[in-house]
C-alpha cells in the first residue's frame, strides 16, 4: 500500500496561484459596474428555445445598463454572451480549465481563465446584481443551490435569483415545497422566497433592474430580512 504524503511546497505555490486568480479577477471586474451572472446547460444548441431567450434576455439586461458574466463555455454560456456582445454591452466569461477542455466562446469582449473552481465562483458572486438560471445540469444546479445557501445563511447579501424556463424546474420547485418543507421541515417557508421561476424576459429584467434602484422604488415584495447589495 503505497501512502500519499502532502507536500508543503506544492501547497504554497498552491497558494500563490490562488492568490494569483483573485487578484486577476478583481482587478480586471471592479469595474465592468452592475452585472448579471447567466447560468445554464453547455450543451444548448443554437435552434434550442432557451438558447435563444438567453440571447434575448442578455441583450435586454445590456438595455437596462447591466454587463453579462457567464462560465465562457457553450450553449447558454455562448448564448448570453453572445447577446450581450451583440448588444454592445460587457460580455464577461469566466473559463475554467478542465480535464475535458472547456472551448471558450467566440462572444466574450472580456475573458478571464480560472484553474479552482471556487474562485470563480467568488467572480459570479462579488459582481453580479442577480443570477438568473436557465435549464441545465449538475454544475448549472451547484451555482443555484449554492446561491440559496449564501442567501439563507445570510453570508452573501440578497440578490435575485431567477429561474427561467417554468416547464423545466416546476418539478424540482413542487419536490422543494413538499418534502424538502412540507414533509421534513429541512427549510422554514421563507425559503422558498429566494428565488422566483418565471418565462418572461422582461419580467426578469424589472426584478434586477428594481432590485438595482432599492427597495424603496422596488415593484415587487421582498422576503423577509432581505437587503441591497
Amino acid at each position: 500500500m503505497i501512502e500519499m504524503v502532502d507536500n508543503p511546497v506544492q501547497d504554497l505555490w498552491r497558494i500563490f496561484r490562488v492568490m494569483a486568480e483573485f487578484t486577476e479577477g478583481f482587478e480586471e471586474l471592479a469595474s465592468v459596474g452592475p452585472a448579471v451572472s447567466i447560468f445554464g446547460s453547455a450543451r444548448s444548441k443554437p435552434d434550442d428555445h432557451y438558447y435563444k431567450l438567453a440571447e434575448q434576455t442578455a441583450s435586454e439586461l445590456v438595455h437596462a445598463g447591466f454587463a453579462i458574466i457567464t462560465g465562457g463555455g457553450g450553449g447558454i454560456m455562448e448564448a448570453a454572451n453572445k447577446g450581450a456582445a451583440d448588444a454592445g454591452g460587457r460580455s464577461i466569461g469566466l473559463n475554467i480549465e478542465l480535464p475535458m477542455e472547456q472551448i471558450p466562446n467566440d462572444y466574450q469582449n472580456i475573458s478571464l481563465n480560472f484553474r479552482y473552481f471556487f474562485v470563480r465562483k467568488v467572480m459570479f458572486l462579488k459582481y453580479a446584481h442577480g443570477f438568473i438560471v436557465f435549464p441545465g445540469g449538475y454544475g448549472t444546479m451547484d451555482e443555484f443551490f449554492e446561491s440559496l445557501v449564501l442567501i439563507q445563511t445570510l453570508k452573501q447579501a440578497t440578490f435575485p435569483v431567477i429561474l427561467m424556463g417554468n416547464d423545466y424546474w416546476a418539478g424540482l420547485v413542487d419536490w422543494l415545497k413538499t418534502k424538502m418543507l412540507g414533509e421534513h421541515g429541512y427549510i422554514n417557508p421563507e425559503d422558498l422566497n429566494v428565488f422566483t421561476m418565471i418565462d418572461d424576459v422582461q419580467t426578469a429584467v424589472k426584478i434586477i433592474k428594481d432590485f438595482k434602484e432599492g427597495p424603496s422604488r422596488r415593484g415587487i415584495d421582498l422576503p423577509s430580512g432581505m437587503k441591497k447589495m
